[in-house]
């Protein structure tokens, strides 16, 4: 069956740069499940879009594919009498679908026997059909905000004006709103604004051209590179990579036109973020270095969206607005070193974090009490010749965090929170790590963004992570489905992932136990919160769990190359997650032991020893002047021996430890020198003994066993 060609296009005001990618992916999606569920075969594929417009086409088939339906009746037994005549019942069933009685037919189903019809249904023209699945597909495309114009019938993201819908050549009769369909379709905005017809796709394409617009995205941000290559080679500077503004300016545009500016050398004493922002998101400008040295040079590179009659004006345009962006910076940044961070900090009282939680101010005091916490459990200082400096410098890192936000500059520029709290912080004489510690303490900002790089911005960011989420759970603000105004799963993550980066070695003495993470923070916002410790405390451990199978099992980055199943999170898990690197090489470990092609006897002997200590309650002691059969004894001497050796592994000083990569596998490999004594335990044994006396000592010698297991995991939970 030959196939035919549509051709859609959704023409409208500008869409916000942000939303044109999602839209024609949605487009893309929206149209496959429509054809698919319409029963048009189709292939070729494909949604494009710029500002101004979305395009899909495909090529179809020309009719639906038939398709057989089947009504059934009352059962066999019911439409039928003793002698097989047709009861009331078959005979109404069969009038009902206008069919004769001869035309009934036995339906065998999983329930038995009933009469049924079939009947084919022959696919309709594609034509018809598209006319009323193509206003579906077009008001179906989510976007985050919509607008209604006119009579406010509809919404879309922006006013549309004109629909291209072709079949073959054909246009596709509907309307959206009061917008209907037609082969026309316009040019540029400004360079070709006037009406054409369109025949087909080829056509299509080929008028674009002619008429300014380009229509791939991908093939826009290719001539923009182009030109800015071209830049480039007679400027003697390079462009300051940035593909997310790059992303950005190409959904900006239909035509793409690069050119460079400069600006005053002075404002080159500003700091480099101040300068690049003030660039970036405001003007959408790329910034560019010199090649000799990398400096930043005053030079900038401009994405236009037009040919201009004369570039020399446009560009004095974009270096007039640029200066005037600049000067304010510049302003802000004068009167902001006018005073000292310690002195902006001052004024975090005026500032509300969250009406039941009080003031910025109050939250800073919180972040300082939990980065001294976490600086003094992981000994942060540990290899400095004065330790007790580092905790002072977290504390004080924590105490300055979040001073710049009363700053003039990032009042005006919001993304620079953080760098100007860094700058600041070294003008006003604070130690490199303080300094850095405050840029670092927002970081991570998502699962592939940047982590901290220097232990105490890692401390002051798990503090201040920790404060949000537990402080938000102590008054019931949880994330609900997508609602999640405190990015309290992101800050989760962020923890998550930081803590699987620190290093054990900088902290192996004293672990950070994540329970006693959330239940200093619960301490220290106690006298606000509206929620029991214990209730808050199990509550964000379960959300941290939560998070962190969704990173382990779904995403490989954390978990190496290494596949981690939901049998194995759910075994190590199932002890409690305390210790995030510890609890990950356990799973790790397990998973690479599981491969072992003994793996299913060892689990069925580990199964059987929990399954049968599963109800004893309280503690039992081994008594060896109780064993009677010399498998005990053999048993107890083999778990003995390989008590010791698991406990070298997994504890040191009677405190479990994060373990290196393979410790937890060769506990596993000791732990598997146990199979065959159970076993042969089992076989010989009766472990509930008449005699009371010998059952709970068998009882406690597989209840010692038992705990050794679970030093690694719950082993009932593998599959």
């Amino acid at each position: 069956m030959n196939k035919k060609e549509l051709l859609l296009e959704i023409g409208t005001e500008e869409i916000p740069a942000a939303a044109l990618d999602h839209a024609v992916a949605d487009l893309k999606r929206l149209a496959t499940e429509q054809l698919e569920r319409s029963r048009i075969d189709f292939s070729n594929i494909e949604a494009l879009g710029t500002p101004r417009r979305l395009m899909l086409t495909v090529k179809l088939a020309p009719t639906q594919a038939d398709i057989v339906i089947e009504k059934r009746g009352p059962g066999k037994s019911v439409a039928f009498d003793k002698e097989g005549n047709p009861t009331r019942a078959a005979l109404g069933f069969a009038k009902g679908h206008g069919v004769d009685i001869s035309e009934v037919c036995i339906l065998d189903t999983d329930k038995g026997e009933y009469i049924g019809v079939k009947k084919t249904e022959i696919g309709r023209d594609t034509q018809e059909v598209l006319a009323e699945i193509l206003p579906k597909i077009i008001l179906d495309i989510p976007f985050r905000k919509s607008m209604r114009w006119s009579d406010g019938t509809i919404r879309f993201v922006r006013p549309m004006h004109w629909l291209l819908a072709l079949y073959d050549g054909k246009v596709i009769d509907f309307k959206v709103g009061k917008v209907k369909s037609s082969n026309l379709t316009c040019g540029h905005r400004f360079l070709s604004p006037s009406n054409f017809a369109v025949k087909d796709y080829k056509h299509y394409k080929t008028e674009m051209r002619k008429r300014y617009v380009t229509i791939d995205g991908e093939e826009r941000k290719k001539k923009i590179v182009a030109e800015i290559t071209k830049i480039e080679k007679v400027s003697g500077f390079r462009m300051i990579e940035d593909a997310e503004l790059l992303d950005h300016v190409a959904n900006l545009v239909e035509y793409p036109v690069t050119v460079q500016g400069t600006f005053d050398e002075k404002f080159l004493a500003l700091p480099e973020k101040v300068l690049l922002n003030s660039m970036r998101e405001h003007q959408k400008y790329f910034g560019m270095r010199t090649k000799k040295n990398g400096a930043l040079a005053n030079a900038f590179i401009s994405v236009l969206n037009t040919k201009p009659n004369d570039v020399d004006v446009v560009i004095k345009g974009n270096e007039r607005v640029l200066r005037a962006r600049l000067s304010d910076a510049e302003f802000f940044y004068n009167e902001d070193k006018k005073k000292t961070l310690e002195e902006y900090n001052k004024q975090l009282s005026g500032v509300i974090f969250q009406n039941k939680l009080g003031t910025m101010r109050e939250k800073v005091e919180r972040i300082m009490a939990n980065a001294k916490f976490i600086a003094e459990t992981v000994n942060l200082g540990w290899r400095d010749e004065n330790p007790n400096e580092a905790i002072k410098n977290a504390v004080r890192a924590a105490e300055l965090c979040k001073a710049d936000l009363v700053t003039s500059m990032v009042g005006e520029f919001a993304k620079l929170q953080g760098n100007m709290g860094r700058d600041y912080a070294r003008l006003s004489g604070e130690p490199e790590s303080v300094a850095e510690a405050i840029f670092e303490h927002y970081l991570p900002a998502g699962a592939d963004s940047t982590l901290p790089k220097t232990n105490t911005g890692i401390a002051v960011s798990i503090a201040d992570k920790i404060d949000t989420i537990v402080a938000c759970f102590s008054i019931g603000l949880k994330p609900t489905g997508s609602a999640d105004p405190f990015a309290l799963r992101r800050q989760t993550l962020g923890i998550i992932l930081m803590l699987d980066a620190w290093q054990f070695s900088e902290w192996e003495k004293s672990p950070l136990s994540l329970k006693a993470l959330i239940t200093e923070a619960y301490r220290n916002i106690k006298d606000k919160a509206t929620r029991p410790e214990a209730e808050t405390v199990s509550d964000v451990l379960e959300f941290f769990t939560i998070r962190y199978k969704n990173l382990l099992v779904k995403d490989k980055n954390i978990a190496d190359t290494e596949e981690i199943s939901y049998d194995v999170f759910d075994a190590v898990i199932a002890l409690g997650l305390d210790n995030i690197r510890r609890e990950k090489m356990k799973m790790h470990s397990l998973s690479r032991f599981k491969k072992r092609d003994d793996f299913a006897d060892l689990a069925i002997s580990f199964k059987r020893v929990g399954n049968i200590v599963k109800g004893v309650r309280g503690s039992l002691t081994v008594d060896t002047s109780l064993f009677d059969d010399a498998s005990e004894k053999t048993l107890y001497a083999e778990f003995t021996s390989v008590k010791t050796k698991v406990a070298d592994i997994c504890e040191k000083d009677g405190r479990p430890v994060a373990g290196e990569a393979g410790e937890y596998e060769n506990a596993l490999v000791e732990m598997s020198k146990l199979k065959e004594p159970v076993d042969n335990f089992f076989n010989n044994v009766m472990v509930m003994a008449d005699d009371e006396a010998v059952k709970n000592n068998r009882l406690a010698l597989l209840q010692s066993i038992q705990k050794v297991f679970l030093n690694i995991a719950d082993f009932s939970k593998l599959s």
